[in-house]
């Protein structure tokens, strides 16, 4: 059984987008991410000063920013979180809260993140810190190649289903994601 996380032994911080990903690239279903970030932070034992998480944040897509907040430039997207198994009990939400202690909320003062249905999600750790359920999103095709998920957006560009398989990229199906959203009070 796993202990419960004891908040004065723990602490949250900055980290680099390579940290980030290392984790990512090991820990995640996704298997990798953007090569940008607005912010990325660890979950660090005191004691020892080894990271056991990571949160990792960027802008999402114009058309889901648009769909989530009144002003699409303020929206920030929890796009990766990530804590190593053996954990305490409670890191999920320790890493996210203090993480989103960190981010400058007049800046962006709506987030916006997705539990992955494919993946058996339901969002349980964004209910445990007060994020909003939005419902479901309309079903969206999930591709991967080599066990990495792929992305159809490409930079500026959206990559087509003929295209994505082109790449060499693998249909899973369509699914639906879980929306969350946590918005600053004014």
């Amino acid at each position: 059984m796993k202990v419960k996380l004891n908040k004065s032994e723990w602490y949250v911080d900055t980290i680099p987008l390579s940290q980030a990903r290392e984790f990512v690239e090991k820990l995640h279903y996704a298997k990798g991410g953007s090569n940008t970030r607005v912010y990325t932070h660890g979950l660090f034992s005191k004691e020892t000063k080894i990271c056991h998480g990571i949160t990792w944040w960027l802008p999402p897509t114009k058309s889901a920013a648009l769909a989530t907040y009144s002003d699409w430039q303020k929206v920030l997207s929890l796009s990766r979180l990530v804590v190593v198994p053996e954990a305490p009990y409670n890191s999920c939400s320790f890493l996210l809260s203090k993480s989103m202690k960190l981010i400058d909320r007049v800046r962006w003062p709506c987030l916006v993140t997705y539990a992955d249905e494919w993946q058996g999600h339901k969002g349980t750790i964004y209910y445990a810190t007060n994020w909003e359920y939005k419902g479901l999103t309309k079903p969206q095709r999930i591709y991967v190649k080599d066990k990495r998920m792929i992305a159809r957006k490409a930079g500026p560009k959206t990559r087509t289903h003929s295209q994505m398989l082109e790449l060499g990229a693998i249909c899973l199906g369509s699914f639906s994601k879980h929306k969350f959203v946590h918005v600053m009070e004014k």
